[in-house]
This record gives structure tokens, C-alpha cells and sequence, in this order.
């Protein structure tokens, strides 16, 4: 997985946070981030998709995490949150990314951002997810092991 991609998540991460804390509007946010030079080093469109597309999918997205998460989407912790619900449009959008790669980038962000052991949480959930949206995918991985 390209490093362009790895910042383009870790962006996406950063400006999911900011938007689920403030309420602020996305473009001013993609523009703060811009401006800040804060996407430097990342696939720049696809920080693009991943920002816009949790929000324009947001009901979809959490509809799902709510089969799964033991408690309401919105108690969970923020960074958690915002890495549940990129790693969740991405097994839901983004077919051409095999599963393990996005639940594995989700489990990093997790672990960059988030506090001791949510990676543990956001793997847990995101597995089950992909079990879901991916089953194809998930057993012919299984199948070859």
C-alpha cells in the first residue's frame, strides 16, 4: 500500500475528527488543511473521497457500526469513531482495496491516534463489518489458509 495512500487516511482521520468535534463545513476544513500544507505527503484525491464520502454516506456507515458496537455510534470515542467510520466506507466503497489492507490501515490509524487498545476495538468491529460487506472476500481468504 502506497505511503500517499497511508497519509491521505491519516488526513482523512484528522479532518474527520475535526469535523464530527466542531460541526464546521467540509470544504473549510479541506481548505484549512490544504493551506496548513497538511497534505503534503498524501494522495490528495483520495483524502478528497475519503472526507466527503463518511459524511455523504454517514447514515449507511452508521447504520452498519450500530450492528456491531455496544453502544450508540455517537458515545463512541471520536477518534474511534472516525476511524470506524472511514474503515467502513472504505469496505463499503472501495471494492478494488483488498479487505485485510484497509482493516490493517484502520488498526494502525487506531493505534497512531487513538488510546491504548482501541486498535483491539476498531479491529474487532471492522472485521465483523467486512465479514458482512466483503463475505465473498472473506472466505475465499479463509479457504486458502
Amino acid at each position: 500500500m502506497s505511503q500517499a495512500r497511508t497519509h491521505a487516511r491519516q488526513a482523512a482521520v484528522q479532518a474527520l475528527y475535526q469535523w464530527q468535534m466542531t460541526g464546521q463545513n467540509l470544504s473549510q476544513i479541506e481548505v484549512q488543511f490544504h493551506e496548513e500544507d497538511r497534505l503534503k505527503d498524501a494522495q490528495k484525491n483520495y483524502f478528497t473521497e475519503l472526507f466527503h464520502g463518511v459524511p455523504e454516506h454517514l447514515d449507511e456507515i452508521d447504520e452498519i457500526l450500530t450492528q456491531f458496537v455496544d453502544r450508540q455510534v455517537d458515545m463512541i470515542d471520536p477518534v474511534e469513531r472516525a476511524v470506524l467510520r472511514l474503515g467502513t466506507y472504505e469496505l463499503m466503497y472501495r471494492l478494488d482495496m483488498p479487505y485485510r489492507v484497509i482493516i490493517n490501515e484502520s488498526i494502525n490509524l487506531a493505534k497512531h491516534f487513538g488510546a491504548d487498545g482501541s486498535h483491539r476495538y476498531v479491529n474487532g468491529i471492522l472485521d465483523k463489518v467486512a465479514q458482512q460487506k466483503r463475505a465473498v472476500e472473506v472466505k475465499a481468504r479463509a479457504a486458502k489458509k
